[in-house]
């Protein structure tokens, strides 16, 4: 397979950023117009906080094999620009036909059931869709799904947030948690419902983790499929309890449908994570036979625990430099192994000696940086 001329390696994430930027100036400027700067200022210190939880808990996820910083970066911003405008074009676009063609204020709730669930979750899932197509070496299951698909919908629940907090304030002012204003709007969505937009696109995320495992054509159609339809659903069901159903609907939706499914995506990730774990541990001593890693580091590299605490030692010892080498060692270690169970793919080969490139230039790194101790802190 011939590899793409340079100009458009380079051109082409470049011309993405820009595209990017563009969307995102779009929906500020847009957001501005609607309730003033102010207002937006009270919209974006209000959404920080929900959004940094939810970036947090996400990564917690991502705690074995995590995904490339870079990627995370535009997955966020992909949802906060490209899906948001998109959203917001579909969804004033869907609002206004349904206000002629069913009557005035009935265009809203058009939106709010049909187009804002098909529309924002394919704007999320595209992204999600993009990696399994283009990165496929960065996919390697039902966790990936998910910290893909969350951190495009933490950037889409972002962007929605800061309108929303700013309209609160701009019409009510700061109000309290039992009346209209944006002190009520940060507790219903920053409080209440931060995850909202996460397990929505996780959902999502779930069905193409399961097709980037499965060996079944037809899976790898149906699966992301059926999680993108699950996706809608849940979201036109939740729209709906807030749009349609009164104070005891929505809070019945609430406690009986939302919170019962996110504590099973929560149980879905520690069993995955715990999947993860045995995939590592059995690949290890192979590892050793083949003298990528030394026998002492079998039980450092077991557990998240004993990385945790080499990479704290070489903190202490050696400086930063040393702890980001011996987590770019683990993260190799971690990648091999994972790579191990994807035999015969087109690009195993080439990405096997990628991973044992890093492997070997990273433990060396970790080595000398030890070696200097500590002088590059």
């Amino acid at each position: 397979m011939t590899a793409p001329p340079r100009r458009l390696t380079v051109l082409l994430p470049v011309l993405g950023l820009v595209v990017l930027a563009a969307c995102g100036l779009t929906v500020l400027g847009v957001v501005t117009v609607q309730v003033g700067p102010v207002a937006v200022a009270i919209g974006v210190a209000a959404a920080l906080v929900p959004v940094a939880v939810v970036v947090a808990a996400i990564l917690w996820v991502d705690r074995w094999e995590p995904e490339p910083a870079k990627l995370l970066l535009v997955a966020f911003f992909w949802g906060a620009c490209l899906a948001a405008i998109t959203a917001l074009l579909i969804n004033n676009t869907a609002e206004t036909v349904g206000d002629l063609l069913l009557g005035e204020g009935r265009g809203s709730k058009l939106s709010a059931l049909l187009s804002a669930p098909l529309v924002e979750e394919a704007a999320k899932a595209s992204f999600v869709l993009a990696v399994l197509l283009r990165r496929a070496d960065e996919f390697d299951g039902i966790i990936d799904g998910i910290v893909y698909a969350g951190f495009t919908a933490a950037g889409f629940a972002f962007s929605e947030n800061i309108y929303y907090f700013g309209r609160a304030f701009a019409d009510y002012g700061f109000g309290d948690a039992t009346s209209t204003g944006v002190i009520a709007a940060f507790v219903l969505r920053g409080v209440m419902s931060p995850f909202t937009h996460p397990l929505f696109a996780a959902l999502t995320g779930i069905g193409f983790g399961y097709a980037a495992r499965a060996g079944n054509r037809t899976v790898k159609i149906l699966a992301p499929l059926g999680g993108y339809l699950a996706a809608v659903l849940l979201h036109a069901l939740w729209n709906g309890a807030a749009v349609l159903g009164g104070a005891k609907t929505f809070l019945n939706v609430y406690f009986l449908i939302m919170v019962p499914l996110f504590i099973a995506v929560v149980l879905l990730v520690l069993l995955q994570r715990r999947r993860e774990q045995r995939i590592v541990t059995a690949a290890l001593p192979a590892m050793v036979e083949a003298r990528l890693i030394a026998p002492s580091e079998v039980e450092l590299l077991s557990t998240l625990a004993g990385r945790r605490e080499w990479r704290r030692e070489a903190r202490q010892q050696s400086g930063r430099a040393a702890a980001k080498a011996v987590a770019r060692y683990q993260a190799s270690v971690t990648e091999l192994a994972f790579l191990r169970r994807r035999t015969g793919t087109p690009d195993h080969e080439q990405r096997k000696l990628q991973l044992l490139a890093t492997l070997r230039n990273s433990r060396a790194d970790a080595v000398r940086l030890a070696g200097d101790g500590g002088q590059s802190r």
